[in-house]
């Protein structure tokens, strides 16, 4: 009885993590750029009351006899799945369509890569989230775009995205390969003056989420290249659109409902339980 009693506790233990899960997906469902979880059970232990043995010529062979302790939460993945595009009225914003994940430099000087291409300029010509860290692609200088075929070679590690003598350009655009047009104010000129970069991540499911948006390298990522948008696995960039929310509500609903039930039993395990507890302890009487 004291072994279903455990049981009952690690049930309501897990689905009480489940529930967590659902609740934060679904709280995020307008989230640009918000991946969705998803939380799996596994059994924990199980206590052996008979060996199997072998058969021989004399006896058949039996199996073996074992008393389970309950579930626990097995894993909590995020879903990368590809979500849809929605349309903005802002030129700066931006969607990776396929994989890979803009690269920015927080405050810190710490790598994070996010797939919210919230972007905009500061005072100083920095491209920046909506968080203030700084994007990373290439900078005036450091690449080089081919008039023939647009073929874009880079040099050198990639960095902070920043326009030198910003206030001298306007009408400042990015492409569809990532690269950033302005014109000078000066000669009238358009001129490319930077570029960004994406991050291709080899197993993206080992990614840490860091909150706003964020992820951050895990030991299981595998070697992070930064690429070129559209090139090596990556998606292109389509500009003036955000990537949404890849979650999907039916679902959330339908698991939610089939958490609670799960919820319910264990409680009922825990009530039983407690019930042929007290008839024994009452058997005295």
């Amino acid at each position: 009885m004291m072994k279903a009693l455990y049981s009952g506790v690690s049930g309501l233990r897990s689905h009480q993590t489940k529930m967590d899960v659902i609740g934060n997906n679904i709280a995020n469902v307008n989230t640009y750029g918000f991946k969705s979880q998803r939380a799996t059970f596994r059994d924990v232990y199980y206590q052996t009351i008979k060996s199997p043995s072998e058969g021989s010529a004399e006896r058949g062979g039996t199996n073996s006899a074992q008393v389970g302790y309950g579930a626990q939460v097995g894993s909590i993945d995020t879903i990368h799945s590809l979500s849809g595009y929605s349309p903005t009225d802002s030129a700066t914003d931006i969607y990776i369509n396929g994989e890979g994940y803009f690269i920015v430099q927080n405050p810190s000087g710490d790598k994070l890569y996010t797939r919210l291409g919230a972007l905009s300029f500061d005072s100083k010509g920095n491209l920046v989230d909506v968080n203030g860290s700084q994007v990373c692609g290439w900078n005036k200088g450091e690449f080089t775009v081919d008039s023939t075929t647009g073929k874009i070679t880079v040099s050198g590690d990639i960095k902070t995205v920043t326009i030198a003598n910003f206030s001298d350009y306007k009408n400042i655009t990015i492409n569809g390969d990532g690269t950033i047009s302005a014109t000078n104010k000066t000669t009238n000129a358009i001129e490319t003056v930077g570029l960004i970069g994406v991050a291709f991540v080899p197993n993206q499911s080992a990614l840490i989420l860091e909150g706003s948006s964020y992820y951050s390298a895990g030991n299981n990522t595998g070697t992070i290249s930064y690429e070129i948008p559209g090139t090596n696995g990556t998606g292109a960039i389509v500009t003036n659109g955000l990537e949404m929310s890849n979650v999907d509500l039916a679902k959330e609903f339908s698991d939610m409902i089939i958490t609670q039930r799960g919820f319910q039993a264990n409680t009922k395990i825990i009530s039983v339980v407690d019930q042929m507890l007290d008839e024994l302890v009452n058997l005295k009487r």
